[in-house]
């Protein structure tokens, strides 16, 4: 390992502890917060949009977000530890088989949609948690209302079939 790469390594472990920088790839709909300086004032402006390419090369890493904008295609190719970028947040992850998606600039409509990843949130899954392990847990009353519970809705579910016959017998 050469001097550059050890400056690199050194440099890079730097640039990841100041950001916080969440894990997306191509396919995922981000949202980019940029520092805009317009003369001596700075604001952040949002720029929404589909990630198209991601390039992986250490301290020159780089994303392509790419969004519709009346009806033109709008491209930035943004270096992932720009001092530009104040935060990067992803809205969704999308399901796709390729790293680069740069046939979405030959598309509009609905061809250009991307499909959206089936993943269930970690707090959906410990919330399905916590009520499988309440429902194995013996409760004395609990069991006793749900019992109640379940002879009410036969006894209601019966009730209604009778008036559905009674009914089906006077039209005869």
């Amino acid at each position: 390992m050469n001097t550059l790469e050890k400056f690199e390594k050194e440099h890079l472990k730097e640039l990841e502890s100041d950001k916080k920088l969440p894990t997306f790839s191509s396919g995922d709909t981000l949202k980019v917060h940029l520092k805009v300086k317009e003369g001596e004032k700075e604001r952040i402006q949002i720029f929404e949009g589909v990630c198209i390419a991601r390039k992986n090369a250490g301290i020159n890493s780089s994303f392509t977000v790419r969004k519709i904008s009346y009806g033109e295609g709008i491209e930035r190719i943004l270096p992932l530890f720009s001092p530009q970028i104040s935060k990067i947040e992803v809205v969704k992850t999308g399901s796709v088989r390729r790293s680069k998606l740069y046939y979405l600039r030959k598309r509009s409509g609905k061809s250009a949609r991307i499909a959206e990843k089936n993943i269930l949130n970690q707090s959906l899954a410990s919330t399905t948690e916590k009520n499988i392990n309440s429902e194995k847990e013996p409760s004395s009353k609990k069991n006793e209302e749900d019992n109640s519970k379940k002879s009410d809705n036969v006894k209601n579910e019966s009730i209604k079939t009778e008036k559905k016959q009674e009914i089906v017998d006077e039209k005869k």
